[in-house]
């Protein structure tokens, strides 16, 4: 299993499920860090939102066009087994759950599936404090 750090250095296209266009979401802030970082970050919101910092929402991963490296997510605990089954059905790279989100489901389901998986840590604080530096 590769560390979060080498999973962001590999990363391109990151799914952002949860992603918000409110901009004091935790969501937000981290969509725009990514972008501003030369990620290509996909926003995945199933309903109520056309895009996100002027990039085209997807409703689901399998709506994304192209392969996904990372589905970042941004969803309480409870409703991220679901993401971790449609991460593997796409085939995406890595799982990572969002800063303060723990799933013993989420995790059970990436590791099975031999999927990178990270939970309880912000991709914005690993990249501007372990690649960044």
């Amino acid at each position: 299993m590769r560390t979060p750090a080498e999973i962001l250095q590999d990363a391109t296209t990151i799914a952002l499920v949860g992603a918000s266009p409110k901009p004091d979401r935790p969501s937000h802030t981290v969509m725009r860090y990514l972008l501003a970082q030369g990620y290509d970050v996909i926003p995945v919101r199933p309903v109520g939102c056309d895009e996100v910092l002027g990039v085209p929402c997807a409703r689901s991963l399998a709506e994304i066009d192209r392969p996904i490296d990372l589905v970042d997510v941004f969803r309480r605990a409870e409703a991220t087994p679901p993401h971790a089954q449609e991460a593997v059905r796409v085939g995406a790279g890595a799982l990572w759950l969002q800063l303060g989100i723990v799933s013993a489901g989420s995790r059970q389901i990436a590791e099975e599936a031999g999927l990178d998986y990270v939970e309880d840590l912000c991709t914005a604080v690993v990249h501007r404090y372990e690649i960044r530096a």
